[in-house]
């Protein structure tokens, strides 16, 4: 059943970029009216069951952590903005492999803070790096455009890694419900207001544009996320974060296979090199002691998530 799930997230989450790239080009969809509606939708969709349980956790949510949850909604909207207009510049397997640079960005984030990591870790970090400047480099000899997508996804990278910094802090004791009901709610209207400030339309399209919107919600925000959600209570956060990795090489396989993106051969040794490097970044992480005692103890929060320096998912 763990390998259904995780075979099932992997899909999911790969089918984030070319089913964006795809509804992009072939219809008038915006780019933030698709951050909008898949953040929109899940807000919805998490806040049902919380809704009818206990609505009362929304009257006892307090001011840190309501700072917090905002903090990570403008780094959300600003990750979407970036990540999907990148899709429309650059290629989608580069786009997919530069924002998944999230990892990375963690633990450079970790390190300003003054968090000592393993040397594994570093090396991890100047492998994964390397592959940017090799896919950058290629794209700055193939066209401005290109580059300026890499730089979009680099980008939307760090600003997946604030969001789930900034979300580690709230969620150390809300609900996942009540913070991503919170989170997904105030990001949406972020993203309204950019799209009204930039002049792109939340609604209007013809029903292949809201074909395209449904099937990113469910595929990647409902299925994949929910699945990989649902691995780390049956498997450990190490395991699960290798296995997201393998969001790079599908996403390029399922450009190529449906969207016939041909690359450069030097920007799939960026790929690779990228891959490589943020599973070092993975195997080198210590695991929080602390959070391998509770579980052991059966005394951890059955809802809050474990102690994982890489953390939320959710944000492709």
């Amino acid at each position: 059943m763990n390998f259904f799930l995780a075979a099932l997230g992997v899909l999911g989450v790969a089918s984030s970029g070319p089913l964006i790239a795809a509804t992009l080009g072939a219809t008038s969809v915006s780019a933030l009216a698709i951050a909008f509606w898949r953040n929109a939708i899940g807000a919805a969709v998490m806040a049902t069951p919380t809704l009818i349980r206990e609505p009362a956790q929304f009257g006892r949510v307090t001011k840190a952590e309501f700072r917090w949850s905002v903090l990570a909604a403008v780094a959300l909207a600003l990750h979407f903005a970036c990540f999907i207009t990148s899709l429309q510049l650059t290629s989608v397997a580069a786009a997919t492999a530069l924002v998944c640079l999230q990892s990375a960005w963690i633990a450079v984030f970790q390190l300003f803070r003054g968090t000592r990591h393993r040397w594994q870790v570093l090396a991890g970090l100047g492998i994964a790096f390397g592959g940017v400047v090799a896919i950058t480099g290629f794209d700055m000899g193939s066209s401005p455009e290109a580059l300026t997508g890499d730089l979009l996804a680099v980008a939307g990278g760090a600003l997946a890694g604030l969001y789930t910094l900034a979300g580690g802090k709230a969620r150390q004791s809300m609900t996942t419900g009540t913070y991503t009901t919170l989170c997904y709610g105030m990001c949406a209207a972020l993203v309204a207001m950019l799209a009204l400030l930039g002049g792109q339309p939340l609604v209007g399209f013809e029903a292949a544009g809201w074909l395209g919107i449904a099937a990113i919600t469910v595929c990647a925000q409902l299925i994949g996320h929910t699945a990989f959600n649902h691995l780390l209570a049956t498997m450990s956060p190490l395991l699960v974060s290798m296995i997201i990795l393998l969001e790079i090489p599908g996403a390029a396989l399922l450009a190529a296979m449906f969207l016939e993106e041909v690359l450069p051969a030097g920007t799939y040794a960026g790929l690779v090199l990228i891959l490589v490097g943020l599973a070092v970044v993975v195997l080198g992480q210590k695991p929080g002691r602390a959070a391998w005692r509770g579980r052991d103890k059966g005394t951890g929060n059955a809802d809050g998530p474990p102690e994982r320096p890489l953390a939320e998912l959710g944000t492709d």
